[in-house]
C-alpha cells in the first residue's frame, strides 16, 4: 500500500482529503522507528473479506455494529425530560387541588404548564430530527472489503469479521486485529492519553476511537456494537444534551435555592391561611395555592430548552452540526479563535505560477522529475495535485517508483526514489525550503520575497544518499523552487472582520512559512497580521509562550504538539479558546480547546472530537454560531431576571402575609394573568429575539443582582397598597376590592421591570410592552373579563393611590438598577 505524501508545508488540504478524509500525521521524530521508509509494492492481500452470505449470516445472529444513534435522545426521553420535573409535579398536585375547590379560572396555571411543556417537547423533537439528519450527512463511511471488492458503508452496517481498510486520517470505528499493515501508525491518544503514534503490524490489536496518522492497511473486526471499547464513550460524549454549560448549571443552582426558600414559606402560608385566619376552607385553599404557584419559575427551564433547541434548528439550516448543544453557548463565550490557514483562509485548490530551476538543472529533466513525483502518490494532496495538473507523465515514459518517504510534521518534507530506466536511479525530496536549505543559503532571501507576496514555495532537492539514511536531507542539492498560488476564500475577510469587531482575537496557526501565512492574513485584513512568529523560535516555558501568543497573531512552522501547547498556554491566561482544524495533526489541539470546530471534509478523527462540524466546510459559518450563542445567553439572562423577580416578590409577599396575619391578597387567576402579561408572553419573544450582546460569565450573579432588588421593591409596594386598601374598604366585597388594588400596583411595577429589561428599545419591543399594558387595561374595562378574573377597581381614590405607589416603586427600581450596575458589576 503506497503512503500518500501529505502537503510538505504541514497544512492539511481539505480539497484533497479523498473519500476517507486523509490528512498529515502528528509529529514524530525524524529517523526514529516511527518514521519509516517503505517499499511501494503492495503486500499480498490478507483476504478478500467476507462474502455476502457470511454477512447475512452474521446480521441474522445480531453480530452487527448496532450502536445507538449518538446525536440525540429518543422521543420517550424527550417527553420524560420535559414532563417529569420537580416543579411540574408540584404544580400538577396544586392544579388537581384547585380543580376540586375553585372555579376553572383559578386553575388556568395548570393549562399554561401543559401548553408550555408541549411546546418544549415539539421544539426539542424538531431539533432532534434536524440533528439526526445532519449527523447522517456528516457521517464518514469506512471502506469495507466484501466479496473481494472494497466499498464504503455506514458504520452501523459493519459486522463481526469484516475486513475494514485504513488510510491516513481514518478513524478505527470498531475493535479489531490488524490483518494488513503498510507502515501503519495509529494515534491512540484519545483512549490512552499517549500522544506518540504507535506502529502497528499484522496481528496487533486496534481499538475503536483511535485513528491513523500514517501508512495504511486493513483490520478484521473482532468486537462490534456495544462491545467495542469506545462505543459507549462515544455515545455519551456525542449525545444530544442540555447540560454541561454555565447557563444550565446556573439555572439548576437557582432552582435549588428557590426550592429551599419555597418549602418553609409555603408551609407558613398554609398554616396562616387555614389555621390562624380560620377562613372559608375553599377560599383559604385557593389563596394558599395562589401564593405557592408563582414562587416556581417553571417557565425558565422550558424557555432555556426551547432557545437551545431552536438554535440547533437554525444552525442546521446553515449546514452546521452541533454535536453537543452547549457548544453554541461555549463558542459565544470564546475570546480567542485559533485557525489554520489552509481550508480556512484559503481554499483547497492551488495553482503553480512558476518553477525556477536552480544550480543549472535541465528544465526538460526537471519536468520529468515533477511528473514522476505525481505518480508516487495515488491520492495526492492539493500541492501535489497542482504539480500533476501542470506536469502530466509523458506517454510511455513513466519512471518506476522504488521507495517513498512519508511526510512528517517534524521533517516538513517527503521524498521518493525512482528507477529512471537504463540503470539510472535518483532520490528526490520535496518540502519546505527553510528546512531543507541551510540558514545562510542565498536562495532563502529570494524565497522570503515570494513568501511576503503570500505565495507558497516548495523546494525540490536531489539527495545523494538513500531514503532510509539518517541524514538524507544533509547535502541535498537544490534543483528547483515550485511557486504555488493559494486561492483565498471569498468570505474569509468578512469573517475575520466580524471577529475583530466582536473583540475576539484571531490567531492563525499554520505549518506553513510564517511570512507567507502573514502575507495571506494581511491580504484578508487580519488585525496584527504583521506580527508573525516562526514557531520553531517559540519559548518552551508555558508562561513565556502565553505572552508570545498574546503579542503575535500569525504563527508558522507549527508542529501538532505545539498547537496543543499553544491552546494550553492561552487557557492558562484565562482565555476561552476555540480551535478549528480538519487534519489529524489538529486532533490533539481540538480535543484540548474549549470548543473544537471541524470542517466537514476533514478527517473523521477531527470530526469525532469536535463539538461543532461545519458540513459546508465554510469558516464563514462560525459567526452564525457565535451569534446564535450570544442570542441564547443574552436573552436567557434577560428572561431569567423576569422569572426570578416574580419568585422573589412571591416569597416575600407570603412572608409578609404570615407576619401580619392577613389573608393572602391574590387568587391564582390574578397571578396567572400577571405572569402571562408581564413574564410569559414577553419572555417568549425576548428569548427568541436577535441579541448581539457579548456573553459574560457569572450567570447566577448577573441575574440575582437585579432580581433580588426588583422583587423586593415589587413586594413592598404591593403589600403597602394592600394594607392601605384594607383600611380603606369595609363591608361585603372588601377583599375583592383590596385584591384589585394590590393587583394594579403589582402589575404596574412588574411592567416597569419588563420595560427596563426590554432595553435598548426597538419598535417591536415597544409594541410588546404597550400591547401587554393594553391587554391588562382591556381586562379592567370589559365586564365579563372583570368577572372572569375577579378584578374590579372600586372608587377613585384607592386606585389612584395604587398607581402612585407603583410610580414611586418604579423610580426606586430605576435607582436600584443603576446602583447595582455601578456597585456590583458582573
Amino acid at each position: 500500500m503506497t503512503q500518500r505524501a501529505p502537503d510538505p508545508s504541514g497544512e492539511q488540504q481539505p480539497g484533497s482529503s479523498g473519500p476517507r478524509g486523509t490528512a498529515p500525521p502528528v509529529a514524530i521524530d525524524a529517523g526514529s522507528e516511527l518514521d519509516p521508509v517503505h517499499p511501494v509494492e503492495l503486500p499480498a492481500p490478507a483476504a478478500g473479506g467476507l462474502t455476502s452470505a457470511e454477512v447475512a449470516e452474521r446480521i441474522a445472529r445480531g453480530e452487527v455494529n448496532d450502536v445507538p444513534v449518538r446525536s440525540s435522545r429518543s422521543l420517550t426521553e424527550i417527553v420524560r425530560a420535559n414532563v417529569l420535573t420537580r416543579f411540574n409535579l408540584i404544580i400538577g398536585v396544586l392544579w388537581v387541588i384547585m380543580l376540586s375547590v375553585a372555579p376553572i379560572q383559578d386553575s388556568l396555571f395548570g393549562f399554561v404548564i401543559i401548553a408550555n411543556t408541549g411546546i418544549g417537547i415539539v421544539q426539542e423533537w424538531r431539533a432532534k430530527k434536524t440533528l439526526d439528519g445532519l449527523a447522517v450527512i456528516g457521517e464518514a463511511k469506512p471502506m469495507v472489503r466484501r466479496d473481494g471488492m472494497a466499498a464504503a458503508i455506514s458504520t452501523s452496517e459493519i459486522v463481526l469479521g469484516d475486513l475494514v481498510e485504513l488510510g491516513p486520517g481514518d478513524k478505527v470505528v470498531v475493535d479489531g486485529t490488524v490483518a494488513e499493515a503498510d507502515s501503519l501508525e495509529i494515534d491512540e491518544s484519545l483512549l490512552t492519553g499517549e500522544a506518540d503514534p504507535v506502529l502497528k503490524r499484522a496481528g496487533d490489536p486496534v481499538m475503536s476511537g483511535s485513528f491513523v496518522v500514517a501508512g495504511g492497511g486493513a483490520f478484521t473486526a473482532t468486537k462490534v456494537g456495544r462491545e467495542a471499547y469506545a462505543a459507549q464513550l462515544a455515545e455519551e460524549a456525542s449525545r444530544f444534551t442540555l447540560v454541561r454549560s454555565e447557563l444550565r448549571t446556573g439555572i439548576s443552582t437557582i432552582l435549588k435555592y428557590v426550592t429551599w426558600m419555597m418549602v418553609p414559606t409555603a408551609i407558613g402560608l398554609i398554616i396562616s391561611q387555614l389555621v390562624v385566619k380560620n377562613n372559608d376552607i375553599k377560599d383559604s385553599i385557593a389563596r394558599t395555592v395562589g401564593g405557592i404557584v408563582p414562587m416556581i419559575p417553571e417557565g425558565l427551564v422550558l424557555l432555556t430548552s426551547v432557545a437551545f433547541a431552536i438554535g440547533v434548528v437554525r444552525l442546521g439550516r446553515k449546514q452546521c452540526l452541533v454535536q453537543e448543544l452547549p457548544a453554541i453557548e461555549g463558542l459565544a463565550r470564546v475570546d480567542v479563535v485559533c485557525l489554520d490557514k489552509t481550508g480556512t483562509l484559503t481554499e483547497g485548490g492551488m495553482d503553480i505560477t512558476e518553477v525556477r530551476a536552480l544550480n543549472g538543472t535541465d528544465e526538460p529533466y526537471l519536468r520529468r522529475v515533477l511528473a514522476a513525483l505525481g505518480t508516487s502518490d495515488p491520492r495526492p494532496n492539493a500541492s501535489l495535485q497542482a504539480i500533476i495538473d501542470a506536469y502530466p507523465v509523458p506517454e510511455g515514459q513513466a519512471w518506476t517508483v522504488t521507495r517513498t518517504l512519508p511526510f512528517s510534521s517534524a521533517r516538513k518534507y517527503s521524498g521518493a526514489a525512482f528507477d529512471e530506466g537504463g540503470g539510472a536511479e535518483s532520490v528526490w525530496l520535496l518540502g519546505a525550503p527553510d528546512v531543507l536549505l541551510p540558514e545562510e543559503d542565498p536562495s532563502l532571501t529570494e524565497i522570503e520575497h515570494l513568501n511576503e507576496q503570500g505565495l507558497r514555495v516548495l523546494l525540490l532537492a536531489r539527495a545523494e544518499g538513500e531514503l532510509d539514511g539518517p541524514g538524507v536531507a544533509a547535502g541535498a542539492v537544490p534543483s528547483a523552487l515550485i511557486v504555488l498560488e493559494q486561492r483565498l476564500r471569498p468570505d474569509a475577510g468578512e469573517t475575520l472582520a466580524y471577529f475583530a469587531d466582536q473583540r475576539v482575537a484571531t490567531k492563525v496557526i499554520s505549518g506553513d512559512n510564517a511570512v507567507s501565512v502573514g502575507a495571506v492574513a494581511a491580504k484578508l485584513g487580519l488585525p496584527g497580521a504583521e506580527h508573525t512568529l516562526d514557531a520553531r523560535r517559540l519559548p518552551t516555558d508555558p508562561d513565556a509562550m502565553a505572552t508570545a501568543m498574546e503579542e503575535n497573531a500569525v504563527f508558522g512552522r507549527v508542529s501538532p504538539q505545539q498547537k496543543r501547547e499553544m491552546v494550553a498556554a492561552l487557557q492558562s491566561r484565562g482565555h476561552t479558546v476555540a480551535m478549528t482544524g480538519d487534519g489529524v495533526n489538529d486532533v490533539l489541539a481540538l480535543k484540548d480547546a474549549d470548543i473544537g470546530v471541524s470542517m466537514g471534509s476533514g478527517s473523521e478523527a477531527t470530526r469525532a472530537v469536535a463539538q461543532i462540524v461545519l458540513l459546508n466546510n465554510s469558516f464563514a459559518t462560525l459567526p452564525s454560531v457565535v451569534a446564535e450563542g450570544r442570542r441564547v445567553i443574552g436573552n436567557i439572562t434577560r428572561v431569567a431576571t423576569l422569572f426570578l423577580t416574580k419568585t422573589v416578590y412571591s416569597v416575600l409577599l407570603a412572608v409578609l402575609v404570615v407576619c401580619f396575619q392577613v389573608e393572602y391578597p391574590f387568587l391564582p387567576r390574578h397571578l396567572t394573568l400577571l405572569s402571562t402579561l408581564t413574564i410569559g408572553v414577553p419572555a417568549f419573544f425576548l428569548a427568541l429575539a436577535p441579541n448581539k450582546e457579548r456573553a459574560h460569565p457569572h450567570f447566577v450573579r448577573r441575574v440575582m443582582r437585579y432580581a433580588i432588588p426588583s422583587g423586593t421593591i415589587a413586594a413592598i409596594a404591593t403589600f403597602s397598597t394592600y394594607l392601605i386598601a384594607r383600611h380603606h374598604y369595609a363591608g361585603t366585597g372588601a377583599l375583592d376590592a383590596e385584591t384589585s388594588a394590590a393587583t394594579l400596583t403589582l402589575f404596574l411595577v412588574s411592567m416597569w421591570v419588563l420595560a427596563i429589561i426590554a432595553r435598548p428599545y426597538t419598535w417591536w419591543r415597544i409594541c410588546l410592552v404597550v400591547t401587554m399594558g393594553l391587554a391588562f387595561l382591556i381586562v379592567l374595562v370589559v365586564p365579563w373579563l372583570q368577572n372572569f378574573f375577579a378584578l374590579k377597581l372600586v372608587g377613585t381614590s384607592m386606585p389612584w393611590t395604587a398607581v402612585g405607589i407603583a410610580a414611586v416603586a418604579s423610580v426606586a427600581l430605576e435607582y436600584a438598577w443603576r446602583l447595582v450596575s455601578r456597585r456590583f458589576p458582573a
